[in-house]
């Protein structure tokens, strides 16, 4: 089948639609995280991903009737995850839509002159106003409409010129302004004028076209892991949630990427710096310290121990590069030591996923780890 007939047939349906909200880097494909959900589960178990990202595994099991919990510590994913699971109607996201445009003209242009001069060369003025009152206005972590509309403006926010509201740009990651902006002058290029609630309300309602996706009832809790789980372990031990039957994760790479310096412009929409910044958080950078890396990764794993089922299988896909692979695999031996372990390598033969939004770098592949309780 090809992949114009594939792609067809999975966006004829309303989860096949919605499972691809929120370009991310290093993100699940969607008929992976589908086939692992139809063969390590069945419906009625329980599912669970401390480390979400965007939630393709937990889309993918509350749509094929897994109720599934997933955390994550980056707002930018944990708004895309919450976006397909749980969508405003469209009536309601395309009127507040509507609303902030009005909104938007009445700001003074003079307000885009306290941002770096990165953003007038990757917005419009129309755009930046739109931005800017959205930004200010929605209330996404709490409300639905809000945070809808917010996914929506996430997706779009940068990309390839004429698909995204944004001057030319990766899709998955933002660059650092200082590059974007030389980049874009020695080519030439102006930011598309574009008009923000027309260019959303197009792609709404194709996103919406066959209607919002039927999920059984899921949730994406929003924070760091190692400390959430904690939660989640109460609930279990509680009984207001029975035991996981598949831990289908895949944790951040050691030394590979930053997922808050890479999504610096997406989290600027959520409330951020106007500009990349480090932080002090030891979860939220590159991981390149191997120790730091460990004791996320052992913390995590022997908490999640403690919630699943005896009969339960866990699926872990990680990087082949050392450190990530010895370390992965050393943890996982630990925290379920009685387990069977089995490894199966994934090279990489054709374009990844990433090198399909700019990442051409040689990649030496993936391993998926595969462990079945005693």
């Amino acid at each position: 089948m090809n992949l114009a007939v594939h792609q067809a047939g999975r966006f004829a349906t309303a989860a096949g639609r919605w499972a691809g909200v929120g370009p991310y880097y290093a993100m699940f494909p969607t008929d992976f995280s589908d086939q692992v959900i139809e063969v390590h589960s069945k419906p009625g178990d329980s599912v669970l991903d401390p480390f979400a990202g965007r939630a393709s595994s937990i889309f993918s099991a509350a749509t094929k009737g897994r109720p599934a919990t997933g955390i994550e510590i980056n707002p930018v994913g944990w708004v895309y995850g919450q976006t397909k699971l749980h969508p405003a109607s469209q009536m309601a996201v395309q009127a507040r839509i509507e609303q902030l445009a009005k909104e938007a003209t009445t700001l003074p242009p003079s307000l885009i002159d306290s941002l770096p001069p990165f953003f007038r060369h990757c917005f419009s003025e129309s755009v930046l106003l739109f931005l800017m009152t959205a930004r200010l206005s929605l209330d996404w972590r709490r409300r639905r409409v809000d945070r809808t509309v917010m996914g929506f403006i996430l997706i779009y926010l940068h990309g390839k010129r004429g698909a995204a509201l944004s001057n030319q740009m990766r899709q998955t990651k933002a660059m650092s302004p200082d590059y974007s902006v030389r980049w874009w002058k020695q080519r030439g290029l102006i930011p598309p004028q574009t008009d923000p609630a027309e260019f959303l309300s197009t792609r709404i309602r194709w996103r919406y076209a066959k209607g919002k996706p039927l999920v059984c009832a899921s949730k994406i809790l929003l924070g760091d892991s190692s400390r959430l789980m904690d939660r989640i372990e109460n609930s279990v031990a509680t009984g207001v949630q029975q035991p996981f039957r598949l831990l289908f994760t895949s944790p951040p790479y050691c030394g590979i990427t930053n997922y808050f310096y890479d999504q610096w412009l997406r989290l600027w929409m959520l409330g951020g710096p106007d500009r990349p910044a480090r932080t002090d958080d030891i979860y939220k950078r590159k991981f390149e310290s191997s120790v730091l890396y460990h004791d996320l990764l052992s913390t995590v794993f022997d908490k999640c121990s403690q919630v699943m089922a005896e009969d339960a299988c866990v699926y872990v896909r990680t990087d082949a590069r050392q450190p990530t692979l010895k370390t992965t695999l050393s943890v996982l031996r630990k925290s379920f030591p009685r387990w069977k372990l089995t490894t199966i390598a994934r090279p990489f033969r054709g374009p990844t996923q990433t090198a399909l939004f700019g990442d051409k770098a040689s990649k030496p592949g993936e391993v998926d780890i595969i462990l079945e309780g005693p």
